[in-house]
């Protein structure tokens, strides 16, 4: 746990600090093509001050490198009650979802019986981590100059990287691809069609493109019946539930081209409600004709305040996406919903004729706050 590894961006900066959890990849272990999806993607800041579990267990991190702004991380362990990975079977893929995890300082002391070390959770994930690193520098890195990929790798001097290895490193990332443009859904998500709380009311058909557990358990906790199918379901699937209404979930990669799940959601729009969360909000938005675009650095934190646009009322909010709805490119009719208090972007939208509903922000607050919890009473009223 105390070896030498180095985060690399895309343009060339270093970030020296200590492994933990899964052994980072030596310079040699890299492919200019197929690389692993551990150790590297798209590093991208998270403000949370806890919550690391559900982040790291967070589908829609999938393809990326997360670094937590608080400064010390790991304090209370790690619990499988709080995975974010939807009902057993359901995902494609377990475990950790980000390819890698960056923090200014690793707990290494004991933690509760019954849980794992943030260590040992990522060790037994396949996972690197990497600590003792300016996270305050790197923050402001991607704040000012915006996303960028970047790898986690292990000098084979044990100390820095030689100037060979800094150079198969810019190929590797260099080939390596943007996050705008990847379809990343195929990699988490269900794998089959199957349905939690049968017989509750109403039912819900939850197209799964990587959902957060909390979201059904939200939606079971207010009664609902929900059947949950693969991202690759068509209408004809959707038709055969029987559903009352089509609720999209978030996911992961770029939702522009995401266009078989565009067309589930257009062929559904006037017949049945529409709800959608993150991903799911941005792929409503493709389907009413919207364009959506690449944010800057993102949202990614449980800080983020969002105003009501019908009350004005501001709430707090849990969030994590790196792309969002042009404003401009709506079509008549459609209200915004939700903005953003702090930049303006667009946080949810309403159609009351089509009987559509979408949040940008996690409603379902893993992790936190429970400001938001409302959202789910207000989505099923309109089912009414």
């Amino acid at each position: 746990m105390k070896n030498t590894s180095i985060l690399v961006l895309s343009d060339g900066t270093q970030f020296r600090g200590t492994s933990f959890g899964y052994p980072a990849p030596t310079v040699g272990e890299l492919a200019i093509e197929g690389v692993a999806p551990n150790a590297i993607g798209e590093v991208v800041f998270n403000t949370a001050m806890s919550g690391y579990h559900e982040v790291l267990t967070d589908p829609s991190y999938t393809g990326q490198l997360v670094a937590m702004t608080y400064p010390h991380i790991g304090n209370y362990g790690c619990e499988p009650e709080w995975s974010e990975i939807g009902p057993e079977g359901s995902q494609k893929r377990s475990g950790v979802k980000p390819a890698g995890f960056i923090v200014r300082s690793v707990y290494d002391g004991p933690v509760p019986d019954g849980r794992e070390t943030l260590h040992e959770f990522l060790s037994r994930n396949e996972t690197p981590g990497i600590s003792g690193i300016d996270t305050r520098r790197l923050t402001l890195r991607l704040r000012d100059g915006g996303a960028s990929n970047g790898v986690i790798v292990r000098p084979a001097d044990g100390a820095q990287l030689s100037d060979v290895e800094l150079a198969r490193v810019s190929a590797v990332l260099a080939a390596f691809p943007e996050m705008e443009g990847r379809d990343l859904i195929s990699a988490v998500g269900s794998r089959e069609t199957l349905t939690v709380n049968e017989g509750g009311s109403p039912h819900l058909a939850l197209f799964d493109c990587g959902s957060k557990a909390n979201i059904i358990r939200r939606l079971v906790e207010h009664g609902c019946s929900v059947t949950i199918l693969p991202s690759d379901a068509d209408d004809e699937q959707f038709a055969a539930t029987g559903a009352d209404a089509l609720f999209v979930s978030n996911g992961p990669g770029d939702p522009a081209v995401l266009e078989r799940q565009v067309e589930l959601i257009k062929a559904s729009i006037g017949k049945k409600p529409v709800l959608g969360i993150c991903l799911g909000h941005q792929l409503i938005a493709e389907a009413l004709g919207a364009k959506t675009y690449k944010m800057k650095f993102g949202h990614h934190g449980v800080n983020h305040p969002v105003r009501d646009e019908r009350t004005g009322r501001v709430f707090v909010t849990s969030q994590n996406h790196g792309f969002a709805v042009e404003e401009e490119s709506l079509p008549d009719g459609c209200d915004v919903w939700f903005r953003n208090a702090n930049d303006g972007s667009i946080e949810g939208l309403a159609l009351d004729e089509l009987r559509i509903r979408t949040t940008q922000f996690h409603p379902e607050s893993a992790p936190g706050p429970h400001d938001s919890h409302w959202i789910f009473q207000a989505f099923l009223e309109n089912l009414r």
